[in-house]
């Protein structure tokens, strides 16, 4: 990527011979490469290098134009500078987004070793390698029909005409391994499992093709559940996943978008057990990708959302720190409109529990491992969610795989009734969690089993 120097001069000098006395631009550029296999044999194989660039600019009235473009070449610059400058006649008069009053305060270093690509290659093997072990693993699985291997480096930058200027490089691997198994007389059975790394040294393929054998061995036997309430216990990828889907509640700019199930009013207020504590961390050392600034260039900074159960922070953009009162919290995405996204979450204890809870010793818990059809279960303006679920009912740490089942109710009731934070978390896609245990959760067998 050209450096952030070289950028910089090229858009000082693109704005100028337009007239363009207030601006700022966001981008990246992306390079990276996955496989697929099939059998032994390679599925896809897909390798590409792209950009994205984001410009706004603000014209004499502080209305702004966005513009977005894939060049950033100096025609591409300066294409998108005089995109975005006729775009700012038409730009809102209330609530326009401004610079971010923090993009020029430093950063904190985030130290992640850069990985070197490996050859597509070596991917290859290595996939192939885990699909046969998985194979090899129950004479069930007959197949490993999602799998895939990827390695992928983004440079990032954010520069303003105010003089501010950003720029850092990342490099991530993934490898997810998903199986079905065929018995006669059964059901078709699947399990997964996902691993990340900063390149594929760092990737635990291992302990991937590990966890996806022994869930999907788990699921073999199975039975219907009867439907009622329950202890629950999620997962942490289960609890994140439901965590993420009711985000309204601590994102700023549903809130002023009348989105959410909170109000600006709603900081200092109970909403969930003080047993739960939540942290949103884009600088958690177990987070691969660890953002240092966000798309306003704000600096990346750990974020107490819930403190014992107590709402304590949203997530803020510029805009919506400036109208609520607040600081931004380098949470920013930057497109036709500016939007807050989350980056990390860090789940712990609260207050001690009154009673410790355990797999092995309790008479019967539900555990939910992995929830599906979020994007149409979930009503998150009503707080109700209808989800299926892969999971387990334990009886004294013995396990049986549910047949086929549904978890339902509110989430400002389920956040209300957790009895248990353990204390080990895990490493997820979504953040760092432990497992969750709630009271009186209501599961719905198959044909109301």
């Amino acid at each position: 990527m050209n450096s952030i120097d070289t950028l910089v001069d090229r858009a000082h000098q693109s704005a100028a011979r337009l007239g363009i006395k207030k601006y700022d631009i966001y981008g990246a550029l992306v390079e990276d490469t996955s496989v697929q296999v099939d059998r032994g044999n390679p599925k896809q194989v897909k390798a590409s290098q792209r950009s994205g660039v984001t410009v706004r600019v603000w014209n004499q009235a502080n209305r702004v134009g966005i513009t977005s473009t894939t060049a950033i070449d100096d025609l591409g610059l300066e294409l998108a500078l005089q995109m975005a400058q006729e775009a700012s006649a038409f730009g809102p008069e209330e609530y326009g987004p401004d610079f971010s009053p923090a993009a020029q305060e430093p950063v904190t270093p985030v130290e992640r070793p850069l990985a070197a690509p490996v050859p597509v290659t070596q991917l290859l093997r290595e996939l192939v390698a885990a699909e046969q072990s998985l194979l090899a693993a129950h004479p069930a699985i007959q197949g490993v029909p999602y799998n895939g291997i990827a390695q992928q480096k983004v440079d990032k930058f954010y520069l303003n005409s105010q003089g501010a200027r950003r720029q850092e490089s990342r490099t991530s691997a993934s490898i997810y391994l998903y199986t079905k198994t065929e018995i006669p007389g059964k059901k078709p059975r699947s399990a997964g499992a996902m691993r990340l790394g900063l390149g594929l040294e760092d990737l635990d393929i291992q302990g991937c093709l590990q966890e996806a054998a022994e869930k999907t061995i788990s699921h073999l036997d199975y039975a219907p559940v009867t439907s009622g309430q329950y202890r629950v216990v999620f997962s942490p990828e289960a609890f994140l996943s439901l965590w993420a889907a009711f985000g309204n509640l601590y994102n700023a700019q549903s809130i002023l978008d009348r989105q959410s199930l909170s109000t600006p009013e709603s900081l200092g207020t109970t909403v969930a057990s003080p047993l739960l504590s939540v942290w949103d961390n884009a600088l958690h050392p177990s987070n691969i990708g660890a953002p240092s600034f966000d798309g306003e260039g704000t600096p990346t900074q750990p974020v107490q959302i819930l403190e014992q159960g107590v709402l304590k922070s949203f997530l803020h953009s510029a805009g919506t720190a400036k109208r609520l009162g607040a600081s931004p919290t380098g949470h920013a995405v930057i497109g036709a409109k500016v939007s807050v996204s989350p980056h990390f979450f860090h789940v712990l204890p609260g207050q001690p529990p009154d009673q410790t809870h355990h797999l092995e010793t309790d008479e019967q818990v539900v555990f939910v491992d992995d929830l599906q059809a979020l994007h149409a279960g979930v009503q998150a303006l009503q707080g109700s969610f209808s989800l299926p679920f892969d999971g387990w009912l334990v009886r004294r740490g013995e396990r049986v795989s549910i047949e086929a089942a549904t978890i339902a109710g509110d989430i400002r009731k389920l956040l209300n009734s957790i009895i248990y934070v353990e204390p080990n978390p895990e490493l997820t896609r979504r953040g760092f969690c432990p497992r969750v245990w709630v009271e009186g959760v209501a599961v719905t067998g198959e044909a109301g089993a």
